[in-house]
């Protein structure tokens, strides 16, 4: 049994390849001459549509490393989907280059001028400074590559091995990996995303991120193991039991993320700080507050009760739907976090910010795309690839039963 890309599956990657790479490189040719008029509004955009893309990148770094430490059929079957993603973290930190340039369009603690007028962000100094922040950015992205190749390797050495040893390694690796992810994305998010409005501070900023990393990542790979399912080698493993694992597991980090959110709104509305209330302001003006309802209603109330009846988690294409409206609500988070710390911005403010997405994603999936082609779509010697072949059978024999009993 191959564990290769089917004819058709291969036929619709190269196919859906070709067409991000077209769609992102133009799209970015057109933000980047936008950008000579409109500097601001461009690393704005870029921002946030890259926020939104290394989040899935990351994302599923974690997910990988928390199925290193649990097993089971559910991480079977996605592995070679996460690993891929996780190859894309490279050039995900090339794709960062645009907001290192931008630095000084983006963040008011690079201007001395209002450093100088602000006793605050001169005590800031010692951390908000630019060398210091190029600094760490490169920390982050060699200790996220460095996890991501190291993973990487011992997987393709257990496929050509068979090594058992190996799987120990990577699991003893995930460990101290997620207490790594946490405190970089923590420091990460506060100085790309939080310190664009320096006098806010939460503790709680890098776990709501964290979250919705989790929650856009395991969307995504849900949306392609469902397409890549409906062809061998993955039809001959998937099961209904598996899609409502997976399914569980995507409503099991939907509460996560929201219990983040309602969590940091409930302590700054308690505390009713203004530094701290100054982060809502802008959310509630200027057409973001309807923006603020629809992440409620479709990032929230719909997918939690969708992911709460079985059979729209056991039926792949029910499933597929809520993935899909899921990733697009957390491309619109992403937005939420970033653009309204900018003074005056509304939801429709500028071309930019609808085309971004499209230039920084075109080109990520393009790559991604590229390295799932790379390796086999099912692992070799996993451990739990004959949990998958149970959950599978359990399926068929329960099928012919209910045929039988139909029949009677």
């Amino acid at each position: 049994m191959s564990n290769a890309l089917a004819p058709e599956q291969r036929e619709w990657v190269d196919g859906l390849q070709r067409r991000a790479l077209v769609v992102g490189a133009v799209a970015l040719v057109v933000c980047v001459v936008g950008a000579f008029f409109s500097p601001t509004q461009f690393f704005r955009a870029y921002l946030a549509a890259y926020v939104f893309c290394l989040g899935i990148g990351l994302g599923s770094l974690v997910i990988l490393m928390i199925y290193h430490l649990t097993g089971g059929a559910w991480g079977f079957l996605v592995r070679r989907i996460l690993e891929a993603t996780t190859r894309t973290i490279p050039i995900l930190a090339v794709l960062f280059v645009p907001v290192a340039c931008g630095i000084y369009y983006l963040y008011l603690w690079t201007d001395p001028k209002i450093v100088a007028a602000d006793p605050s962000l001169q005590y800031k100094q010692i951390y908000l400074n630019v060398p210091f922040f190029y600094c760490r950015a490169v920390l982050y992205f060699v200790l996220w590559s460095l996890l991501a190749y190291l993973l990487n390797r011992w997987s393709r050495l257990q496929d050509e091995s068979g090594d058992p040893a190996l799987a120990s390694r990577m699991r003893r690796l995930s460990g101290p990996g997620l207490v790594v992810y946490g405190i970089s994305l923590t420091f990460a998010s506060v100085d790309w995303i939080m310190s664009l409005q320096p006098a806010f501070h939460s503790t709680i900023f890098g776990p709501l991120v964290a979250s919705s990393e989790l929650l856009s990542a395991h969307a995504f790979t849900l949306l392609v193991l469902i397409h890549l399912s409906r062809r061998p080698p993955l039809a001959e493993f998937v099961s209904p039991d598996v899609f409502r694992d997976l399914g569980n597991l995507l409503l099991t980090f939907l509460i996560l993320w929201a219990y983040m959110v309602f969590f940091e709104f409930m302590l700054i509305w308690i505390a009713n700080l203004p530094y701290e209330v100054i982060w809502y302001l802008p959310r509630v003006r200027n057409g973001w507050e309807w923006v603020t309802w629809a992440l409620f209603l479709f990032g929230l109330v719909v997918p939690f009760f969708s992911l709460l009846m079985r059979e729209i988690k056991e039926h792949p294409r029910s499933l597929e739907k809520v993935a899909w409206l899921m990733l697009f609500m957390h491309l619109i988070f992403a937005y939420f976090l970033v653009v309204p710390n900018f003074p005056d911005t509304t939801i429709v403010d500028h071309w930019m910010d609808f085309l971004t997405p499209l230039a920084v994603g075109g080109l990520w999936l393009a790559y991604f795309l590229y390295e799932l082609k790379r390796s086999a779509l099912l692992p070799l010697h996993d451990l739990s690839r004959e949990s998958a072949l149970h959950l599978r059978a359990v399926d068929e024999e329960e099928g012919f039963e209910e045929e039988e009993a139909a029949r009677a």
